[in-house]
């Protein structure tokens, strides 16, 4: 008899995060993508790194584990907001934002 069980191309990284096995993209910019309307292909067209049967897998595990797939992605944005709040209050970024800010002027007027 042919094995029912799909196995879902994902990892969970040492700091935590979940990405498509073999690669460095995360579950959390698949399921952006998808909830706002990307298909599949769509997506493989910005991550080609990935197959379709990858992209499917990733999406099916959310479809299925929609409950907990949103519990992560508000604990990885908490922790975005908590590591953008420490950078603020405790390095400063001055002489980076406009050191970028000129790069991109320089840039413009090329």
């Amino acid at each position: 008899m042919t094995n029912l069980t799909l196995t879902t191309p994902l990892e969970v990284w040492e700091d935590g995060t979940i990405r498509v096995a073999n690669s460095r993209v995360t579950l959390d910019v698949i399921v952006r993508q998808f909830k706002t309307g990307a298909t599949a292909e769509q997506i493989q067209e910005d991550f080609s790194s990935l197959n379709l049967r990858e992209i499917y897998a990733v999406l099916a595990f959310y479809l299925e584990q929609t409950e907990s797939v949103e519990d992560y992605l508000k604990k990885q944005q908490a922790e975005t907001q908590e590591t953008a709040r420490f950078i603020e209050q405790n390095l400063s970024t001055q002489n980076l934002r406009s050191s970028i800010r000129a790069r991109q002027r320089e840039l413009q007027n090329r």
